[in-house]
């Protein structure tokens, strides 16, 4: 390596992962809202249970620590709601040809693509 590349080569880069710090909110109080109209309409909603299992059922084989007390499903509402949007497909906006849309479309479509090739090539 020449005199001249170590000079203008640049120091080397931390190249560390850092994992995402998970960040815990305190409980948030519900906006109050204005108008009465809004609360007329959430007293004619019924109220649906979102989870699959109801308050208190023992939650088999999540608790992996042998002394560990049995995992019990809390009330819906204990949940952060976000935990309820989770399984929805993600909704991307239509933005025309070379958006995000179109981008992961073709991305999920190349990748699938691949997959077929690889299982092809083990036949």
């Amino acid at each position: 390596m020449s005199l001249l590349q170590r000079v203008v080569r640049r120091p080397p880069a931390l190249n560390a992962w850092y994992p995402a710090r998970r960040c815990y909110a305190s409980e948030s109080k519900p906006a109050a809202s204005s108008s009465s109209a809004n609360d007329s309409k959430k007293d004619d909603v019924e109220v649906v249970s979102k989870s699959s299992c109801p308050e208190n059922t023992v939650l088999g084989g999540i608790a992996y620590l042998k002394s560990q007390s049995p995992v019990l499903a809390q009330a819906d509402d204990a949940y952060p709601d976000w935990l309820w949007t989770l399984l929805e497909p993600k909704k991307l906006p239509e933005d025309g040809p070379g958006g995000k849309a179109e981008k992961y479309k073709l991305r999920r479509a190349n990748r699938q693509r691949i997959r077929d090739q690889n299982f092809m090539k083990t036949q």
